[in-house]
């Protein structure tokens, strides 16, 4: 991903919020997947996540030490599969509302509201976004959260939006490395 050398220079405040990152929370439906479900008689079936995305995980776990936490109102199956195979250790599933477990997970990981990104796009995460440090929608979410968002991605959900996301972070992060 190349970043635009203007978000560089003169976005002094999203570069503040990216280098102060430490955990990534996300929402999983419109923003690890492309907001389809795929349902056969027996009911949901599949649900299609990009790779890409998963390399965004744990390129921010290895290079920067930051864990990726999976918020979601699903009890999905496949979000649990999803999340034991890009090895993510905390996730939440079945949350309706989700800024309620902000508490325990800034205890549990020992950081602060402005410590914390999230990654959402619709009515569901209004209330954890207004409580955390950085707020991120996809291309695709809805308009009320792109009012909200410090960043919005130019990758569409389950199509990279996270990945772009987590280069972005890895981005000001080795700046902020490179100049101390």
């Amino acid at each position: 991903m190349v970043i635009d050398n203007r978000l560089k220079k003169n976005n002094l405040h999203l570069k503040d919020k990216l280098q102060k990152i430490k955990i990534v929370l996300t929402d999983n439906d419109g923003v690890l997947t492309d907001t389809g479900v795929y349902y056969s008689t027996k009911g949901e079936e599949f649900k299609r996540f990009s790779i890409r995305d998963g390399m965004g995980v744990e390129r921010l776990r290895k290079y920067a030490g930051i864990e990726t936490i999976i918020i979601t109102g699903e009890e999905s199956g496949s979000v649990r599969s999803r999340a034991v195979k890009l090895k993510i250790k905390e996730y939440y599933l079945g949350v309706d509302k989700k800024a309620e477990i902000l508490p325990e997970i800034m205890k549990k990981n020992n950081v602060k509201p402005e410590n914390i990104a999230f990654i959402g796009d619709d009515s569901n995460d209004v209330e954890l976004m207004k409580l955390i440090g950085l707020k991120v929608t996809p291309a695709d979410g809805m308009s009320f959260i792109k009012e909200m968002a410090d960043y919005i991605c130019d990758n569409r959900s389950g199509n990279g939006a996270f990945r772009e996301l987590a280069e972005l972070i890895l981005a000001f992060q080795s700046d902020s490395k490179k100049s101390k």
